[in-house]
């Protein structure tokens, strides 16, 4: 199973859909395996959901920098 492609595609889904980001905030890990659709074992679903929350984190960071950067 390609880690990385799963984790992408949740990022996906959770930037598209404000009420799905709010579910991944509350419960990354029931949140990834409905968007993946499918049931995975814990230690794979656990990677998925944390690469998710960097993806997700390094996105605002990168966001802020641009408006940073739009001040001076």
């Amino acid at each position: 199973m390609d880690i990385k492609a799963q984790i992408e595609k949740v990022v996906d889904q959770v930037k598209k859909d404000p009420k799905l980001l709010e579910q991944f905030r509350a419960d990354p890990v029931k949140t990834a395996e409905k968007c993946l659709g499918m049931d995975l074992p814990d230690e794979i679903i656990e990677k998925v959901a944390d690469g998710v929350k960097a993806a997700l984190a390094s996105s605002q960071l990168s966001g802020a920098a641009e408006a940073l950067k739009k001040l001076f």
